[in-house]
This record gives structure tokens, sequence and C-alpha cells, in this order.
């Protein structure tokens, strides 16, 4: 355990190209596996920590922390090898300055590891060095690269040597947070956990995309925007902690009651109303409040406290009810009363800014009567000036124009051509306007000095009140933060109860002592809503036996959504979610890996084959404990068939050869060859399942039930005339399979040949034809040798 010192550096978010560089320091202590750090305020960038012990191992940490996401790396010099995390998400948007970022990847690329050959090319070392380090881990990259630099400017290990003598690095190893599920993005692709699809108009949303078919959107049952946002973070960020896991389904138990449907309804119409509240806070910090602003707020206030009064009913010994008729204290009532009594909503919208109801100021109910009388009061001087005016001036008028005051307004005469005619004895002129012109007069001028600017003076006052308004929110703003958080978690599992009970999902159970999970007739959460009928299936892979689960069967029969059913079923206890099957016991998991799509790039410049290895086998492989879960799918199809089937063979036998900490694995595969030719070792670990088949004529019929045993055949040729392919193309297929299945040579189809021969006895016809026996230049001996004799002898 470390005692540390924390130095915390801040730098605007609005100014990311200031960013400071990640801050690198030692950590002096025991060796351990990994540091793990508290969890920080997105709004700190760097941390610095220093020991407070030495001892003869030393850690150097590097951290970057921004809008959200931390990358962590270390060195480790007892075993010099290099610890990285890969970024822990968070919900915010992730800004980055570009140029750090490719110093920091041409910085680990040009490493000198002793555990690369020397005779691997520049692409190789890129290849192999992918295959260890996300490169898509951004923060995770930047922080390597800030490590890299200390470890170079310190020459840790290496003090004392020549400077070509470069720092011992030994290797990279992953690690994670305390309780956190390694999940990488591969995964959440293929398991369709998020999909983001082009959005029909794409005005309506700013990226032009919107949420598909995915695990998330049929989740997604939110009513207000943070319970979204939390909704995502959890799926980003699932977890082992099994208090925190358990008190979620709590919740999202007592709402799946018949009684508590009712209620669960009234809360969801109140978090309909809680908005976003820091833009309002912020905004008040800055003065812009709108009036819009104080509706919102107000709603979102008295919407909580409606939260706070029917959580109060709700049983106590549930952890999220007790915390919300706690936390939402008296002081959401003293602000939702302050709003009320204050807020003139109704004249706020007609005016478009703020104003405070009556009784509240008695000077601004003064003024603002007066303001109210002016119409037949300025009517009535107006009458009185219009009687001291030149008799050719028809009519006047008194009006009130806000900053400017009281003016006296007359017809434009047609005698009125100069500005010089303008001018009339006593008064001032000021404008003309619309074919009127406007004075100051002795009357208007004492109306200046006994009223005043009403409408000016009223505004100030009424913002003077809007301020301290404000000041009373400001001092309670802890009290609204709170709300957001306790409101969003409840939107959340109000949401996932909601799915549960349209879906019929049951209650998962943790077991710490379980390695591995148990399903009892599971289901594909998003295939089951597609399809008629969906057949539930089973899967165990808990203890030592059956650790590898090698599964045959033909094409189309199930086995891809057999694999993606346990993957997801998984996950989703794993954010704490109930989830589709009779029974579900989840064991401590730690990450979930997966081969089950072939990815495809041009801008990588690899190929697909390389791309499965690269990116998602070898993550497997190099990273995958006897707690994770992988997921491997018709691995090595891309390449010959001989090369793919020894690759697969070898990649099984490797985690077979760990014995009691192999991982659990799912492995399904059209080589039957795997089975036939022995390629796997026997014993407890493996275990041999196909999917459920019956041939009925010519036809086959599909289970789609998991069964133990190996699957005989692939039965390509029943899904190639599935795929509409002529019947002479799938039989042909059929006889090929067949001699080579039986070793017996392939011949060549006689009417084939026949035809094809025809073909060529009818071009040498033509040839024959189109010869002149006249033309001079002819040499038949020429014609005989290169047409032909060639042609004869494809003939005959």
């Amino acid at each position: 355990m470390f005692s540390t010192v924390c130095t915390l550096v801040k730098y605007p978010r609005s100014r990311p190209s200031r960013c400071p560089a990640p801050v690198t320091t030692a950590l002096e202590g025991p060796s351990s596996p990994a540091p793990q750090p508290s969890p920080i305020s997105s709004q700190w960038s760097c941390i610095s920590v220093r020991p407070a012990t030495p001892a003869s191992s030393r850690i150097h940490l590097c951290v970057l922390w921004s809008s959200g996401y931390l990358g962590i790396a270390y060195y480790n010099t007892s075993d010099s090898t290099i610890y990285f995390m890969p970024d822990a998400p968070d919900h915010e948007s992730l800004q980055l300055l570009q140029r750090g970022l490719e110093i920091s990847k041409q910085r680990l690329l040009s490493g000198n590891y002793s555990f690369i050959p020397d005779s691997m090319t520049t692409t190789e070392k890129i290849l192999f060095l992918s295959s260890i380090i996300p490169f898509d881990c951004l923060l995770t990259v930047r922080a390597l690269g800030g490590l890299l630099k200390f470890l170079g400017r310190r020459r840790i290990g290496v003090e004392l040597e020549d400077y070509n003598v470069s720092i011992p690095i030994l290797g990279f190893k992953k690690f994670a947070l305390t309780h956190l599920v390694s999940i990488d993005q591969d995964t959440y692709s293929v398991l369709q956990i998020f999909k983001s699809e082009p959005h029909p108009s794409v005005y309506k949303v700013a990226s032009g995309l919107k949420e598909g078919l995915s695990l998330f959107g049929i989740l997604n049952r939110c009513r207000c925007k943070w319970g979204e946002k939390l909704l995502r973070l959890w799926f980003t960020r699932p977890t082992q902690d099994l208090e925190e896991l358990n008190s979620r389904l709590d919740v999202i138990q007592f709402f799946l009651l018949p009684q508590n449907l009712d209620m669960a309804q009234m809360l969801h119409r109140l978090l309909g109303h809680i908005k976003n509240v820091p833009l309002i806070l912020k905004r008040m910090k800055l003065s812009h409040t709108k009036v819009s602003d104080w509706q919102v707020l107000y709603k979102t206030v008295y919407s909580a406290l409606g939260l706070r009064d029917a959580c109060r009913s709700l049983p106590q010994s549930i952890q999220l009810f007790r915390d919300i008729a706690q936390e939402f204290s008296d002081d959401l009532h003293h602000i939702a009363s302050l709003i009320g009594k204050v807020v003139d909503f109704e004249g706020s919208l007609a005016e478009n800014r703020f104003t405070v109801l009556p009784n509240i100021d008695p000077e601004i109910d003064e003024k603002k009567r007066r303001l109210t009388g002016l119409p037949s009061f300025l009517t009535e001087v107006a009458r009185k000036e219009l009687e001291n005016l030149d008799p050719r001036i028809p009519s006047c008028s008194v009006i009130y124009i806000p900053l400017i005051g009281f003016l006296l307004c007359i017809p434009r005469l047609p005698s009125m051509v100069e500005t010089s005619d303008f001018e009339i004895e006593g008064l001032d002129f000021m404008f003309l306007s619309e074919e009127k012109l406007h004075y100051r007069s002795a009357r208007t001028k004492e109306l200046d000095a006994l009223l005043g600017d009403l409408h000016c003076d009223i505004r100030d006052q009424e913002t003077l009140l809007m301020y301290q308004l404000q000041c009373q929110v400001l001092a309670r703003a802890a009290v609204l933060t709170q709300v957001l958080d306790l409101a969003s978690r409840l939107d959340v599992l109000l949401a996932l109860a909601s799915a549960a009970r349209d879906y019929g999902y049951s209650r998962p159970r943790y077991s710490p002592r379980l390695l591995g999970v148990r399903i009892q007739n599971g289901r594909h959460p998003l295939m089951e809503l597609c399809a008629r009928t969906f057949v539930p299936n089973s899967a165990e892979c808990g203890g030592y036996k059956g650790r590898v689960k090698v599964i045959t069967g033909p094409n189309s029969s199930g086995k891809s959504i057999y694999l993606k059913q346990v993957g997801l079923i998984t996950f989703m206890a794993l954010v704490g979610s109930f989830v589709p099957a009779e029974e579900a016991e989840i064991g401590a998991v730690d990450a979930i890996f997966t081969r089950i799509h072939s990815c495809e790039s041009i801008s990588l410049g690899l190929s697909t084959f390389m791309i499965d290895l690269n990116q998602q086998v070898a993550k497997a492989v190099n990273n995958a404990t006897e707690r994770s879960l992988v997921l491997i799918d018709e691995f090595g199809k891309g390449t010959n068939t001989v090369d793919g089937l020894a690759l697969l063979a070898a990649v099984i036998r490797h985690w077979l050869a760990l014995g009691p900490t192999c991982p659990h694995i799912f492995v399904a595969t059209n080589f039957l060859s795997l089975i036939q030719l022995q390629l796997l070792p026997q014993g407890p670990l493996v275990q041999y399942l196909t999917m459920e088949t019956c041939e009925d004529g010519n036809d086959l019929v599909f289970f789609y039930q998991v069964c133990e045993g190996v699957a005989n055949a692939s039965h390509a040729s029943h899904t190639a005339a599935q795929a509409g392919l002529p019947e002479k193309l799938v039989a042909r297929g059929k006889e090929v399979s067949d001699l080579i299945c039986s070793g017996k040579p392939i011949k060549p189809v006689k009417e084939l040949l026949k035809e094809k021969q025809m073909e060529n006895c009818q071009m040498l016809v033509d040839k024959f034809l189109k010869l002149d026996l006249e033309d001079p230049s002819l040499d038949l001996d020429i014609f005989m040798r290169q047409e032909v004799l060639p042609a004869a002898a494809t003939i005959l």
C-alpha cells in the first residue's frame, strides 16, 4: 500500500491547445500489480504523486486526465515492465492535442524494446506493438509517450551506463481499475451494445447520427437527458462491485412488483421535468439567465420535491430511496417558494425579460402603476399642448420612449420642407421619424423630472431582484447537483425496470467464488425482438471442466447468435440489469474478448485476416485471464484452410496448456477437421457442443438447440440453395465435396466437356472459313502450327 502526497494541476477546458504535458513522477514502494487511482473530478487534468516512504523498487507513474477520460501508464523497476490502463471512459466529449498524440505514437513506435526481435521490419514492429498496445485509446497513448519521455530523460535503471544503452523495457502489460470489467471497442460493436445509424434528418441532431437497433437502444427508456448519459456511462463501465450491482437490482426488483407499477409510472412522469440544471447554474453565474431557465428550474425543483415525498413513502431499506429522502433537503422547498413568489412567468414571457409579481417591492409596484396609467394621463397632457400650438397643426400626441423620455409628437405640415422649417417657438426639435416631428416642451421636461425613465427604472430594480434571487439559488447549488445525480440514477433504474417488465427479464445472481457464468434458458435480447419465435439455450462455463467449448454445426444454425447471447447476458448482469434468461449466475468476470466479425479497413493497409489476428485474437491471447470470457466465431477462415485450421488449433492449445488458469472460451467453427484429426488434446477442459438439426429428405430442419456432440457436416449446399444459387452449381459443389471427403479424384463433368469440345471445333471451323487461299502472303505451315495443332489438342 502506498502512502502518497497528491498535487492537482488544473487548466481551462475552453483552451485545450494550452493543455500541459502529462506529469510524471516516481512512486517508491514494494512492487505491486498496479496502483489503483482514486476517482477524481473530470476537471482535473494531471496528477502528480510522490511517495512518503522509500523502498528498494521504484514505480514511475504517468497519469493523464481530460474531459472525463483517464489514461495511466507506469514503469516498474523490479521487473522492467511498462503497465498501462486503457482509457477509462466517461460521458463527456474528449478533446486532444493532435500534435502531442502523434509525438507519443512516434515515441512508442521508435522505442528500442528487448522483447522485439531486431530482424523485424518497421511495419512488422508496428503490427506487433499494435497487438499489445491499444492505439485507439488516445489518452493511454499520450500517457505512454509521456512516461517514455520521462524515463529517457532520467535514464531510469541505466544512470551510470553509456548514453547509447537503452532503458530496459521487458514488456507491456495491461491493467484495469478496481472492479471495472475490460471490454474493447470491437466487443461493443459485434455484440451491438451500441450502434450508430445516420439520422433521417441530419438537421435534428448535431452529429447526424441516431442510436440503431442495439442493446442500449432497447433499454434506454430514460425520461431525462442526464439519465440517458448515466445509462451510457454504466454501459461503458461494467463493474464487478457486487454491492453496487445488487443495489441496482434491488431497485429494479422493487419496481417490478405489480403493486408498485403506479408508483413507477408517477416517478417516471416527474423525472421528465428534471432538466439541465448545471447549464442553468452556469448561466446564473454569468448573469445570462433566460426566462425559460427560471421556468425549467421551477419545474425541476418542484418535481424533485415530488420525488422526495414519493421516496419517503417507499421502503427505506433500499439505499436509493433513503438517499433521495434525506439528500433532497428543505433547501429545495425554499428555492421553489422563492421562485414561485417572485417570478411573474406570464409577464416575463409577454415581455421576454425577467419580471416580478406584485407586492414584492412597493416601489416597483408604484412605478408600474404609474406606467400603466400613462396613456390616459398623456392624452390629457397632449390636449393641453395642442391648445398652445399653431392653429395650423391639426393634432399632436405625447409619447414615452424608454431611455429618451417624454416627447411631443406632431404631424409634418406641407410647408415644412427644410430643416429650418421644423423650428417651433418654445419647442426643442429632437428628430423626424415617419413624417412625424418630435419635440421637447416645457411640459415633457417637467414629466421627465417628475416621473423619470419609468421603464428603465423598473427594469433596473427587477434586474437587481433577479440578481438577489440568483444568489439565493446559487447558495443552494449543492442540493441541486445532488438532485441531478440521484434523479438520473433513479431514471436509469426505472428504465431498466420497464424494459425488464416488457421483455420478461429475470434477476441474475452473483457468485464471487464461481469463475465463469451459468445461464439457464437464455435468450438473445435483440434477436428475440426480430424473430417470430426464439429458442432459448443454456450455457455453463463454471469450474474446471468444460472451460473451452468448441461449437460446431451447419451454417445458419445459430452458432453466432449463441455466442453473442452469452456475451450480452454476461454484460447486462455486469451493468446491474435484469437479463433475458430464466436463471443466470454470474461469477467473477474481469473481461470480455470477442472475435466474431471480421473488421476491414482500407486506411490501415492490413488484410482482413491480419486485423483478425492483430486487433482481436492477439488481444485475447495476451490479456485474457482465468476470469475472462472469450468468444471466437469462425476464426481462421480468412486464409488458407490448412493454415487457418492450424492457427485455430494452436490458439486453443495455448489456452488449454494453462490448465486451471485457462479463460472461459466459446469457439464456434466449421473446421470439422479440428475434431476429426484430433488436433486438440483430450481432457476435461474441452467440451464439444453442436447445434441440433434434422434432415427431412432433401431439406434440413434447424432446431436452434445447443446439445453435446459434434456436427458431421456443414451442409453448405443447403445454405447455397437457400441463397438462390442454380441447382446445377449446388449439385456440382456437393459432388466435389463428397469426392474430397472420400479421397477420390475429381473428374470433369462429361456434359461440360462435350460442350467445350463443340465450342473449340466451331472456333477452328470459323478460322478455316476466314482463310483467304489466294492471299500470296499466306503461309499454311505457320497457320497449321499456330492455329490448327493447338486447337486440335484441346479437342482431342
